[in-house]
């Protein structure tokens, strides 16, 4: 690919955007593990989602352009497609296999997305990224206390499958984005999600509620800020990096996860966390201070 450059004053907004959605992710997993206790999951991705498409559509009313909406639907609809499989696989791989596990396979799309964006392209990867991507991806093994046992059970195999929809969601953002307004496709992509979401609530599991304060914040949280907020700040920035670099810069999310626990839970950093830390950052840093190598491909 031909790097965006540095200076590029859009390039870098678009960057720190995603460094400010990785800090929301990674500081929501208490929230949401808590309130779980008291809803099923696509119950919670059902109401979590249709307020966020509430709020999103309430709030670019006025920006949602008349224009051709083929490809805003389209993109809408790949999008929340992937988006909801990822979080359906994930969460039913969850079920039967470890956290830590769980989180280092989930990891794994820092490496399936420049892998799957040079298939789909069909040339050679980014070497810097590719470096940068498995220093990161190492990094997240440390950090979520990976095993070294290898052998993979049920969850695990789901687990990847939602690692591989993430990573299709981060090439359908980057090329969607590019081709319709990217306030329409937040809006899409998060209507289709909590479609996807009632309709596995129905057939999937025996929904139940148990309305409690820790839930209310939760849904209000997560929906305004964690999915609204950020969804629409990632698919913008999606316009102006690749789905590469985004997916790298993701990979602070449980360092950003670490840091909040850290800070508000007490929980301590072992020696093995910083060192997955400083792999991270390492990744990151190596990609951004290389904007010269060659590259043969351009995401999106």
């Amino acid at each position: 690919m031909t790097s965006l450059p540095a200076q590029d004053p859009r390039h870098l907004r678009a960057e720190l955007a995603i460094v400010s959605v990785a800090f929301m992710w990674g500081s929501t997993f208490v929230i949401v593990k808590s309130a779980l206790n008291d809803v099923s999951t696509f119950l919670f991705l059902g109401l979590r989602f249709t307020l966020a498409a509430v709020l999103l559509a309430i709030v670019l009313r006025g920006r949602l352009s008349p224009g051709s909406t083929s490809p805003a639907w389209r993109g809408g609809f790949v999008s929340g497609a992937l988006l909801f499989a990822g979080y359906a696989l994930q969460t039913s791989g969850l079920r039967l296999t470890s956290v830590s596990r769980s989180a280092f396979i989930t990891g794994l799309f820092v490496v399936l997305v420049p892998l799957l964006s040079s298939a789909v392209k069909q040339v050679r990867p980014h070497r810097a990224e590719l470096l940068g991507a498995v220093c990161a991806l190492i990094g997240t093994f440390l950090m979520t206390s990976g095993d070294l046992n290898l052998k993979p059970n049920t969850g695990d195999l789901l687990t990847l499958g939602g690692a591989f929809a993430y990573s299709g969601h981060m090439l359908a953002v980057a090329h969607y984005s590019r081709r319709t307004g990217f306030e329409r496709l937040s809006v899409l992509q998060v209507a289709f999600v909590a479609l996807f979401a009632w309709l596995a609530a129905a057939v999937a599991e025996p929904p139940h509620i148990i309305w409690s304060g820790r839930l209310l914040f939760a849904l209000l949280f997560t929906a305004a800020f964690a999915t609204a907020l950020c969804l629409l700040m990632y698919t913008w920035a999606q316009r102006h990096t690749s789905a590469s670099r985004a997916a790298l810069l993701f990979a602070l999310e449980p360092v950003f996860a670490g840091l909040i626990a850290w800070l508000f839970a007490g929980e301590s950093w072992t020696g093995r966390a910083l060192i997955g830390a400083a792999l991270i950052l390492s990744g990151i840093v190596l990609v951004e201070v290389k904007p010269s190598w060659p590259s043969p491909h351009q995401d999106g």
